[in-house]
């Protein structure tokens, strides 16, 4: 027997893109929440998340670690956004290759601006998910249209996310099933 809290799961995880309104209640749909959002919720919102590109990877890695992060923000001498450097930048360009990271640059190994892939504030959940995928990347740096960096967003923050829209989807189905609810608007 299929019950309300199994099927109201089932419809969840299905991706289904509809909200649920109760009186005066507003809530985005499956995938209108934005890299914003995600950021605000972010481990990396209350942190200083960059480092100057003359910084060595020692002093990098250090902040990986004091922050408990995979990425940072590379600036150079202006404050400038020039990269980024993560984790694994560390371990295939320093760690595989046996050098020494208290004599390497952040800027010898970093992803270069004219490389980088970004996103603005407002660019979806799911935007920010497919150009993760696209590239094998985990981070994105949030860019506003004046090209400031804005934020960091990692794959963690942007599953985060999506479990907590399902999460909120299934309890208003539930809710809705036992005749608590309002309506459904497509």
């Amino acid at each position: 027997m299929l019950t309300r809290h199994m099927f109201c799961g089932q419809i969840a995880r299905s991706g289904t893109l509809f909200r649920m309104a109760t009186r005066g209640m507003v809530t985005p749909k499956l995938g209108e929440r934005d890299a914003s959002y995600a950021w605000n919720k972010s481990c990396y919102s209350g942190i200083d998340y960059t480092i100057g590109d003359e910084c060595t990877v020692y002093e990098a890695v250090e902040k990986f670690a004091a922050y408990n992060v995979g990425c940072l923000v590379t600036t150079d001498a202006n404050g400038n956004l020039s990269g980024v450097v993560s984790e694994r930048d560390y371990v295939k360009k320093i760690g595989l290759l046996g050098e020494k990271s208290k004599e390497v640059l952040v800027k010898q190994i970093s992803t270069k601006a004219a490389d980088l892939i970004t996103v603005s504030p407002n660019d979806t959940v799911d935007a920010c998910m497919q150009k993760m995928l696209s590239r094998d990347i985990r981070h994105l740096p949030l860019v506003d249209d004046e090209g400031n960096v804005v934020g960091i967003v990692s794959i963690k923050d942007l599953i985060k996310t999506c479990l907590e829209e399902k999460e909120h989807t299934i309890e208003q189905l539930a809710s809705f099933a036992v005749g608590e609810g309002g309506h459904f608007v497509m």
